[in-house]
Order: structure tokens, then sequence, then C-alpha cells
């Protein structure tokens, strides 16, 4: 089948290599010249597992690349529009690329299309989509609006693309329905796993992928929930590990009795220092304001994103905690990235940290495996990069541990000790045993857990999350 995908960041350029590798040709649609020459020579923008291999195995045959909106509507029989939906300042979700696309289209329907969503758009759009196209002169009977929500994790989106959960696809007529459920035909009949050269199957997936057939206003508040439902998860175990500090329980062994009930599993029950991204803030927003328009006040929202907030700053008390003042510290920093496997420095809970830190006067050496050109376009004082983990803890008078990529877990614990003027380390995203920690002659912090410290050294004194003070 004949594709356009309309937009080339991060869902339109992993869908669009995708499905060209499900076998569908593809046109990705772009208005940044310099993004699209930069794919027709080979360069990858984003890291991201797997992509770069799609995109050379792909460019200039099955995927190619256009600035022509209306020339890839007429050569193609669907097209899916990923342009971005940022928030506004009230927290909705800005839809004008999406209305402007919608013109653009209407000006092309030569025949019968598909026009999905594949951005992540609030409830009506689609009809909004559909009543833009009409008003621009497009015939009725020409065209239907489809919903198919992503559900794509930074760092494993190709795999999440073609090894998915479920697939979830909104239409309002079955013949909408039917072209949807042909371009995912291998994998819904299990053909594409069959292949030689298909992307390798992750752990704990069950193929073939199911399919999921509702209506566009369904598929629209699908995306939306689960966002907004894990986003809640996260929020809930990191309370959970502030009454865990506050009674000297450890969250660990908590979220291991929790997360084995069937009901509620253990996946995104990972105390830390909060969710990030360029989903889950802006997603938990629109969804908040979607609700305030339907007259429902969405409290539990709030109190989601209240408690992701109070996260940052309960790390940053534990940071004084351990330094007592911060002016003139030297910290080594692992991690500016909002999660592992991703270069992507959006809402990242480790880069609010690094800028709280240097506002108060530290001086940092920060290491990430793929984040730092980033971030070295947003912050340039009083901060330096590392090539290595080693080399940020050098002389440094605590390590923070603040993204949870697979390395930062297994460091030389006796060489990471030698390294740091002290030995402390403030881990946000528990990667290690406070025993083990111990042992190796660490005072080490972490989330939801009792500080621990070297044999014959007196514990610190502590501060709680309400400010009174612990032995």
């Amino acid at each position: 089948m004949r594709i356009a995908v309309v937009g080339s960041g991060y869902v339109g350029l992993v869908a669009g290599a995708c499905f060209a590798d499900l076998g569908h040709d593809v046109i990705l649609v772009d208005n940044d010249d310099r993004k699209l020459a930069a794919l027709k020579n080979g360069q990858v923008p984003i890291h991201e597992k797997f992509l770069p291999e799609l995109l050379s195995r792909h460019r200039g045959h099955r995927l190619t690349f256009s600035d022509d909106l209306q020339g890839a509507v007429r050569a193609s029989s669907v097209i899916f529009v990923a342009v971005g939906t940022p928030p506004t300042e009230r927290g909705e979700a800005d839809l004008s690329y999406v209305e402007s696309v919608a013109r653009e289209i209407s000006g092309a329907v030569d025949g019968y299309k598909v026009v999905v969503e594949k951005s992540t758009v609030p409830v009506y759009t689609s009809e909004w989509v559909r009543k833009i196209i009409l008003r621009n002169g497009a015939d009725p009977d020409s065209f239907d609006v489809a919903s198919n929500p992503e559900f794509l994790r930074e760092g494993t989106a190709v795999t999440d693309f073609l090894f998915p959960d479920r697939i979830v696809i909104g239409c309002d007529s079955e013949r909408s329905a039917e072209v949807l459920r042909e371009i995912y035909a291998p994998l819904t009949d299990g053909t594409y796993y069959q292949r030689t050269d298909a992307i390798p199957q992750p752990d704990r997936t069950s193929i073939p992928a199911p399919i999921i057939v509702t209506s566009t206003k369904s598929a629209e508040l699908i995306k939306h929930a689960s966002n907004a439902f894990l986003a809640m998860k996260i929020s809930f175990i990191n309370a959970v590990a502030s009454v865990c500090e506050s009674v000297g329980a450890n969250v660990n062994q908590v979220v291991h009795g929790v997360g084995t009930d069937s009901r509620i599993g253990p996946r995104f029950l990972n105390p830390g220092i909060g969710y990030g991204g360029s989903c889950f803030p802006k997603d938990v927003m629109a969804f908040r304001a979607v609700a305030r328009e339907c007259g429902y006040d969405f409290r539990l929202l709030d109190e989601v994103m209240r408690i992701n907030e109070d996260q940052r700053e309960r790390f940053l008390r534990k940071v004084r905690s351990a330094l007592w003042t911060l002016r003139g510290k030297r910290l080594g920093v692992l991690g500016l990235a909002f999660k592992g496997g991703t270069d992507d420095i959006r809402e990242s809970p480790a880069l609010f940290l690094v800028q709280a830190l240097l506002q108060e006067g530290c001086k940092i050496t920060a290491y990430d495996p793929a984040a730092m050109e980033r971030t070295q376009e947003m912050i340039s004082s009083n901060i330096k990069f590392a090539s290595s983990a080693y080399e940020a803890a050098t002389g440094a008078d605590a390590l923070l541990i603040l993204t949870e990529w697979e390395e930062f877990a297994n460091l030389d614990l006796d060489r990471l000790s030698h390294e740091l003027k002290y030995p402390i380390v403030i881990d946000g995203r528990n990667l290690y045993d406070p025993e083990t920690m111990a042992a190796h002659g660490f005072t080490y912090y972490s989330v939801g857990r009792a500080a621990s410290h070297p044999d014959g050294v007196p514990a610190a004194v502590l501060k709680n999350g309400n400010g009174t003070k612990k032995a």
C-alpha cells in the first residue's frame, strides 16, 4: 500500500521506517528542508535502537522524503498525520499544525483517501479534521478520518511499533477500518515475524499482535487515558517511597509485594526523580484540559502532576542533606536524558535538577551516553561534559545518578570510589543495593530506602520530607 506520513519528528520517522519494513511504500513529508536533506543523506536525527538500520535498509526504495504534501497525498491511499501537538500556556494541545495539514490535504483528495491521526490529540479532533477538509471543498464520500494512536516508548520505539501490546484503530466506517487492517496485516497475521530479516523480538511480547477496532472518539481517549494512568503509577510509587523514607521501610520490598499482584503488575512502579519526556507531562495536562472542557474536574491528575514536581524538590533536599551546603561543591552527574536509551532531554527531571544545582552555585561535570550534545545547546556555564562515568566522578564531592542507563548500573565500584573526592553517591534511580554500596565504602542515598554508610561511620542526620529530623 502507498502511505504518506506527514511529519518527520519522533513518531513520524519511526512510523515511516516501520511501515516501510512491513512492505509498504512510504513518502515521509516535512516542510523543514534541512531535516529532509539530512535524512536523504543518511543522517539519523534521534537516538533510537534499530532506527538507523531500518532507514538504511529502505531509504530511497520503500521510504522516500518530500516537502510536497499535496503530491504525497495524491500518490497515497492513506495519510498518517504525525505533526507536533505542543501544549499551550493553559496546558491544552496546540492543534494548529494538525489544522494546517488538514487544509492542505483537502486540495489533493482526488480519490478515496483515509486520513489518520497519528499524533496524540484530544477527543473530537477527528471531527474537526473532517470539518476542515469538507470546508475546503473535498467530496464527503472521497475520504474518511480515522485515529491510530501510537504507544511508543523512547529508546524502544521500533520494537514497540513492530511488536505492539495492541494496535488500536478508531474508525467510524467499515471501509476505513478495512484499509487500516490491511496496513497492519503483516503484524496481525504474523507474516512479518516469519521473515529472516525481521527486527529481533524483545522479551515479554506475544505475537501476533491483537488489533482493537473502536470509534474514533474512543481511540483518541485511549491514548490520553493510557499515558495518564502510567504517569499516575509513577507518581503513586514515588508518594509511597516518601512514606517509606519516613517510616524506615524499603520501597523495593514494597514494590515487589505490590507488583506481584496480577491486578497491578510491576511495570512503571519504579521510584525515582519523576517522569519527564515529550509525552507524559504534555498528555496529562492535555487530558486534564479535555476533562475540564467537558465539565469534569479531574483533580486526580492535578495530584499526579504535583507529586511529580515535588519528587524533584525532595531529591534536591536529599542532596543538601548529604552535602550540607551546595555553593562551590563539585558534583559528578550521570545522566541528562529523561530516561535511558534516548537522547531526548525534553522535560527531563535530570536536566531540571542540574539547572537547579547550578543556580545554587555547584560546579558540575556530567556524562550521558547520548544526550550531552543536546544539553550543550541549553547549558554552557559551570558545567563540563565528560567522556565516561569515571571521568565525571573524578575529584567530585559527590556523584549523582539521574538517568537509568544500563551502564550506570554496572560500574566498577572500587574504581568509582578511587575517583571520587568523597565516596558519596546520591542515586535518583535506585540502581544499586544499599548494603553493597556500604560494603564498598560509600555513603549511599537513594529513593524510598534508608541511607547506608560504611562500617564505623556514624549515620548522618537526615531530613524527612516535612522538614523534621531523624537520626
